[in-house]
């Protein structure tokens, strides 16, 4: 899996040069604010055979550029598509939010919608609060409701899979109304 900055990408897309650039975070946070060159295949639906068969119409021979919010998920995106023999595959370091911070052009929707890791670290910290407040009040066996989520960070810091975050992104505020919105999902 190859790298590329936001300030490459720039320059690549500031060439004229026609890019597979997929976003794979969720349709709230695309619709939310994108690269305007980008197209939406979430993460948690990505079909790598079927975005290849479609890549391979169109660009073959060519890399498929990955970006996310911040380039955790990108990364796990390229995993995949290595997964069914697909090594070209070049992640943007910092994802969306890099590219924003440059100050690059975005296209920004109507809402805007926390990003996933950050839902993530929310409901982790309330489950943690929770358990210890729950335990010191009411009954002390709430405490394991803290150190369940202590073994799910574990879980997911060991394996890289966080069944939590499989949850969250499936959440409605997740989905664009339920639709893909602009140039997502193939359409």
């Amino acid at each position: 899996m190859k790298n590329i900055t936001v300030n490459e990408l720039n320059t690549l897309l500031s060439g004229g040069g026609s890019l597979n650039l997929i976003d794979v975070r969720t349709p709230s946070e695309f619709s939310g604010i994108h690269v305007p060159a980008a197209r939406l295949l979430p993460l948690d639906t990505l079909d790598c055979a079927a975005a290849l068969a479609e890549h391979n119409k169109t660009r073959n021979g060519a890399p498929i550029y990955i970006l996310c919010h911040s380039g955790v998920r990108a990364k796990k995106a390229a995993d995949k598509f290595s997964a069914v023999g697909f090594d070209d595959c070049v992640v943007v370091e910092g994802g969306t939010q890099a590219w924003a911070e440059a100050g690059f052009p975005v296209e920004r929707g109507e809402r805007e919608v926390l990003p996933l890791d950050r839902q993530l670290q929310i409901c982790i910290g309330l489950m943690v609060l929770a358990g210890v407040l729950l335990s010191v009040f009411l009954n002390s066996a709430w405490i394991w409701l803290s150190g369940f989520a202590g073994c799910g960070l574990i879980f997911a810091g060991l394996t890289g899979i966080c069944p939590m975050r499989m949850v969250i992104a499936k959440m409605p505020w997740n989905q664009a109304g339920g639709k893909c919105q602009g140039t997502c999902c193939g359409a």
